[in-house]
């Protein structure tokens, strides 16, 4: 794992909203007394939320201090999920699958789109709309390749919708999450290749006029037999 660092210029404090407050004693109350600290994950989250998608130092230690942990804890666990961003990113942060099903659907195309878009990886734009980071897999291999923005997906990227995708978020246009070219679910992209002769779901009358029935379970006799 690369090495990660907090970011040079921080706020000078954080503190949790009144809304967030009474979420995260409902958060704490999920534990047995002494257990406290197993709610840390849920509160960094809350606090990158909050802070605009990244968790500034005096947020891990208000962590820490609603915890009563030591700062040095909640920093270490800060620092190794890869799911805290420990510098700022923009109003919409693009996570970019590199990994092999993607790569071979043309992730790097996509990359140059990001570059050209928004800049290099960790770059936060000038209006401050988007910033990107080439990422692990996330899961969505078959409708390749994809990307995680905030806190959506969006599959079957090509370079063309992506540019229109990252123009539109920029400018707060309406967009589509999921597939960009209509698929439902990770249904083939060219159609059923198998199981497409309609008789197999037919239980109505056959043919000859009897009723087609399904096959009975290999083994399994009738019990009227």
């Amino acid at each position: 794992m690369s090495v990660r660092r907090l970011a040079a210029v921080q706020p000078e404090s954080f503190a949790f909203t009144a809304e967030n407050e009474a979420w995260i004693v409902q958060q704490i109350a999920k534990y047995p007394e002494g257990r406290q600290a197993s709610a840390v994950v849920p509160l960094l989250w809350k606090a990158q939320e909050q802070a605009g998608g990244w968790l500034p130092e005096p947020a891990i230690r208000a962590v820490a201090d609603r915890l009563s942990m030591e700062s040095i804890r909640v920093l270490e666990i800060a620092t190794f999920y890869t799911m805290f961003n420990l510098e700022p990113v923009g109003r919409h942060f693009v996570q970019l699958c590199g990994t092999t099903h993607c790569m071979m659907r043309g992730s790097e195309e996509l990359k140059d789109v990001c570059r050209s878009k928004i800049g290099p990886e960790r770059h936060v734009s000038a209006d401050g709309a988007l910033s990107w980071l080439e990422v692990e897999c996330l899961g969505a291999c078959a409708n390749a390749p994809m990307a995680q923005i905030n806190y959506d997906y969006y599959e079957d990227l090509t370079p063309d919708n992506f540019a229109k995708l990252l123009d539109d978020l920029r400018a707060d246009r309406p967009v589509k999450t999921g597939s960009q070219v209509g698929r439902q679910g990770s249904s083939p992209e060219l159609g059923l290749t198998s199981l497409t002769d309609p008789s197999l779901y037919t239980r109505g009358p056959s043919a000859g006029g009897a009723t087609a029935e399904a096959p009975a379970a290999a083994g399994v006799r009738d019990p009227e037999e």
